[in-house]
């Protein structure tokens, strides 16, 4: 087994990282030895030294790629280069002297309020059984700000419609319950009759495709970004968007920050509180036009 094996295997079966993590982490190393086979020939990835690591940044940014990619490879590395330090394989990891590439501040994108009352209440879903799929996936991750994966991962048993809960399966597999709009119980209902009614009660997960098959990551961003592109010009129309407007409504109607951190499966607050900028400029509008000395 290679070490590369030996560190994947180590991050699904002890770290229990999901199924998107280890490829993403795979496709990293791939390409970290690509670039050490190219460019030295035949390696050892316990005797690359930090030199050559910066090198590779470098040829990284070099094509063009975003700094906060850049980032996540790095991030990949560094946690190779200690699982083989704790193996004692290695005495000391050359990343100590990589340096990351400064990530510009971003401001979350999302849509206004107005926007998305009047694509969820103004008949732009068709009736039958994937329009009435694709509301309901469009209003959950409205109504809850759930992840892309934790959508598609749900079953009919994480529903819990009395108390208007959902059970999610979020980043490093820790699980969390978000309260849905009371108002979705009537979609929800729809929805399963209609999804009985065409493929009878073995459905594998929630959200299924025409065929009665899981739905999958593109069909559902495939569906959101229609959706919003017909009443939003955003040029980012994703789940996450949706995410982001969710978090953003919340703060702006007072919601404890804390709280909205709660909701989101952030692991710290600093995560959330990209969101309180934007808040804050709404407030510096309301201000600037109720104060009669702004």
């Amino acid at each position: 087994m290679s070490h590369q094996e030996s560190f994947l295997k180590y991050l699904r079966f002890e770290k229990r990282c999901s199924d998107h993590t280890v490829v993403a982490y795979k496709k990293d190393l791939d390409q970290f030895e690509d670039y050490l086979f190219k460019t030295v020939g035949d390696f050892d990835v316990l005797a690359v030294g930090s030199k050559l690591i910066r090198s590779w940044v470098v040829s990284l940014m070099q094509e063009g790629m975003t700094a906060k990619t850049v980032n996540r490879k790095i991030t990949t590395l560094k946690s190779f280069y200690k699982y083989l330090q704790r193996q004692e394989l290695i005495e000391q990891t050359p990343m100590v002297s990589v340096v990351a590439p400064k990530i510009p501040k971003k401001l979350p994108v999302f849509v206004d309020e107005e926007a998305l009352h009047r694509l969820l209440d103004n008949g732009y879903f068709r009736d039958d059984f994937e329009g009435v799929r694709d509301k309901l996936i469009v209003s959950l991750f409205y109504g809850t700000g759930i992840r892309l994966s934790e959508l598609v991962g749900l079953k009919d048993s994480d529903i819990f419609q009395h108390e208007t809960l959902i059970r999610v399966l979020g980043k490093n597999k820790k699980e969390r319950i978000v309260p849905y709009p009371k108002s979705l119980n009537n979609l929800i209902g729809d929805y399963l009759s209609m999804r009985k009614a065409e493929f009878g009660d073995q459905a594998a997960c929630l959200f299924v495709t025409a065929k009665g098959k899981p739905v999958y990551h593109k069909l559902v961003y495939r569906v959101v970004n229609n959706h919003l592109a017909l009443v939003t010009p955003l040029e980012k129309k994703s789940p996450h968007t949706l995410r982001h407007s969710y978090a953003t409504h919340l703060l702006n109607r007072g919601a404890d920050l804390n709280a909205v951190k709660e909701l989101l499966g952030h692991s710290n607050l600093a995560a959330t509180q990209v969101y309180t900028h934007t808040s804050t400029d709404k407030l510096q509008s309301i201000y600037k036009q109720a104060h009669p000395r702004a």
